[in-house]
């Protein structure tokens, strides 16, 4: 779907969301959101199709002198995904990169731990997985996510979001089953630029999602 409406907040995109994949028929055993932005769509979107709310967390992996780029990404399992072509094309160092990556992967640790209270990460195999973001620019932490659940055994994979765009869309529908973008424009200006309110999700914020208090 091609266009750019703006979405009011990131509540009012999970809903639409939700209704969405109501309309495709869509069961899902779980839903894991991406902290921080992607809890107020998780929660949503989970009691839109009736659904457990969980996380499932990465962190980017950023160039050397240039954090913002990503070189690659990992989950809290050590899942990883590698932008081969920044290797390629800008010599990127594998020492380097497996030393971010444990340092990555740790903090991606904590993360869920800190989420779940300690708890562990659930049992996805074989079930029929949503996993939810506020969005998709290049996509990284979203490979990292999906790759953990590959390596878990995820049943089904369905990628919601609401924005992206369209290159980066079609790369992930070749990583998850399934995926649920709302809007593609093909003149994109980052996320937030999809959103009238897009203020920053604190952890506290995005863990009382977790609990239901929306």
């Amino acid at each position: 779907m091609t266009g750019s409406r703006r979405f009011t907040d990131r509540t009012e995109a999970g809903e639409r969301l939700g209704e969405a994949l109501r309309e495709r028929g869509t069961d899902a055993d779980i839903v894991l959101a991406i902290p921080r932005g992607g809890l107020p769509l998780g929660r949503a979107v989970a009691d839109a199709l009736d659904a457990p709310l969980d996380v499932v967390v990465a962190k980017k992996i950023g160039a050397p002198g240039n954090p913002e780029y990503a070189v690659g990404a990992v989950a809290s399992s050590g899942s990883v995904w590698r932008n081969e072509e920044a290797f390629d094309h800008h010599g990127i160092d594998e020492e380097y990169f497996q030393r971010r990556r444990e340092e990555e992967a740790e903090n991606a640790r904590r993360k869920a731990e800190r989420y779940r209270d300690g708890g562990p990460d659930p049992d996805v195999a074989g079930k029929t997985v949503v996993v939810v973001d506020d969005g998709v620019a290049t996509g990284s932490t979203v490979r990292a996510c999906l790759q953990k659940l590959r390596d878990d055994n995820a049943g089904r994979i369905i990628l919601a979001v609401p924005v992206g765009p369209p290159e980066t869309v079609r790369e992930l529908e070749e990583i998850a089953d399934e995926v649920v973008c709302l809007e593609t424009p093909s003149r994109f200006m980052g996320v937030g630029g999809f959103y009238e309110r897009f203020d920053q999700v604190s952890d506290e914020e995005a863990m009382g999602y977790l609990g239901g208090d929306s």
